[in-house]
């Protein structure tokens, strides 16, 4: 089996670190990206992998991301976008942008761009780590994506990871005819750091206390994104899809998911936000 080049974003802990342990396994080489040098150093170090920082709160660390990737490589076979949190209170970023959907969407939106071409190289892959909240909290409004009324964590959280979805789609619209393939993948309710930042008081007990035994484990929950990343697509998952699980399309998907209109709007806002050339990134065809 050829050596595939896959980054992972997120893989200091949790979900990122136990894909990256499964995948090495595989031979492949591993780019890792995490917030805090010492902690990404401890999971890329066991694993022969490179380890990169970058803290998503800052649009100037995801370009120098960008860079320092393409001083590593020619080309990438896998991006998995998966850094994100759900955080307790309203926090506006330095480039101006709500901090949750900063770093769960704008974040990986901007690196996924700076990379294209080294993707196509690669006839890609690109996953999107979304989540149930998606349906669950989610409501996106294209006037107020900075939470600027009322802050509620979990439908913040839950608008960022349709985002996730959403760009997926973008991505499939505008790139697959050139060899690229996009997913987006609930991973599961795992047993991690996650949650603990959290305003919603159930949700930080379930991911606080003795309560998070009821979660899966990292490595279990791992298995649904790779199963993305060694799937075919066209053939395990279809690209521009959202899934549950492996082969498992949502109960009740959120309508606005399958909104077309609304993710071109969310894919021009996103690249107004971070500053991204939108006439480098071709216009998706006009549906007839």
């Amino acid at each position: 089996m050829t050596q595939r080049t896959i980054v992972i974003t997120g893989a200091s802990d949790g979900i990122g670190a136990a894909v990256a342990r499964k995948l090495a396994d595989r031979g492949d080489r591993l780019l890792l990206v995490g917030r805090r040098r010492d902690k990404i150093d401890a999971v890329a170090r066991p694993l022969g992998a490179d380890a990169l920082v970058a803290d998503f709160e800052s649009l100037a660390d995801v370009r120098s991301l960008a860079a320092e990737i393409r001083r590593r490589t020619d080309r990438i076979d896998v991006l998995v976008n998966n850094a994100g949190g759900v955080f307790a209170d309203r926090v506006v970023t330095a480039d101006g942008n709500e901090r949750t959907m900063q770093v769960n969407h704008y974040a990986g939106f901007l690196l996924t761009n700076l990379l294209i071409d080294l993707l196509l190289a690669g006839d890609a892959t690109v996953v999107n780590t979304s989540s149930v909240a998606a349906h669950a909290f989610a409501k996106l409004d294209m006037t107020d994506l900075d939470a600027s009324g009322r802050f509620r964590s979990m439908k913040v959280y839950g608008d960022s990871k349709l985002a996730n979805i959403l760009f997926a789609k973008g991505l499939h619209t505008r790139f697959h005819d050139q060899g690229l393939s996009a997913v987006a993948v609930h991973p599961g309710a795992i047993a991690s750091n996650f949650g603990k930042e959290t305003g919603n008081v159930l949700v930080r007990l379930l991911y606080s206390t003795v309560l998070s035994r009821l979660l899966s484990t990292s490595e279990s929950g791992a298995d649904n994104l790779v199963w993305a990343v060694d799937g075919t697509p066209g053939e395990t998952w279809v690209s521009g899809e959202y899934y549950e699980g492996p082969n498992r399309f949502p109960r009740r998907p959120n309508p606005q998911q399958n909104d077309a209109a609304l993710a071109d709007a969310l894919w021009a806002e996103s690249a107004r936000r971070t500053g991204l050339d939108v006439a480098r990134t071709p216009v998706p065809p006009v549906q007839e």
